[in-house]
């Protein structure tokens, strides 16, 4: 609890000088604003933070490959991931769940993912290879 909640709901304003448009539409429109801004916090740290190549035809492919990151992102956190996990921020994915130590083996046309058991993130990773794994065939 916090000073400005009151019987357990928070007190929100935001101030606009759109005229003629009911409160709730405004208060829909400012939650999708700050979604936006969301989306573009995740994209910097993704790589949008700056542009690191010369020409501005190198820099069009790099802002391709972070666009192709950010969808990844994106759809595996609706696919693949539940729970707090799917609110994660980029750079904590990279923490937790991107650079886990593993190892792949294939035995009998299998193959296999071994992770270590005392990760504490390992739960979440097999888990959405399990949820990626009972998604319909696209084919």
């Amino acid at each position: 609890m916090r000073l400005t909640d009151a019987d357990g709901l928070r007190l929100t304003c935001f101030a606009t000088n759109t005229t003629g448009q009911p409160i709730a539409e405004l208060e829909l429109r400012h939650r999708l604003r700050a979604r936006a801004e969301d989306r573009i916090r995740a994209a910097r740290s993704t790589g949008l933070r700056n542009l690191p190549l010369k020409h501005t035809a190198q820099n069009r492919i790099w802002l391709e490959i972070v666009q192709i990151a950010l969808d990844l992102l994106a759809w595996m956190s609706m696919l693949a991931l539940t729970g707090k996990a799917r609110l994660w921020e980029p750079r904590r994915l990279r923490l937790r769940l991107f650079t886990t130590a593993g190892q792949i083996v294939t035995t009998g046309r299998r193959r296999i993912l071994r992770l270590a058991r005392h990760w504490p993130w390992t739960h979440h990773i097999t888990d959405a290879l399990h949820r990626i794994a009972q998604l319909p065939d696209p084919g």
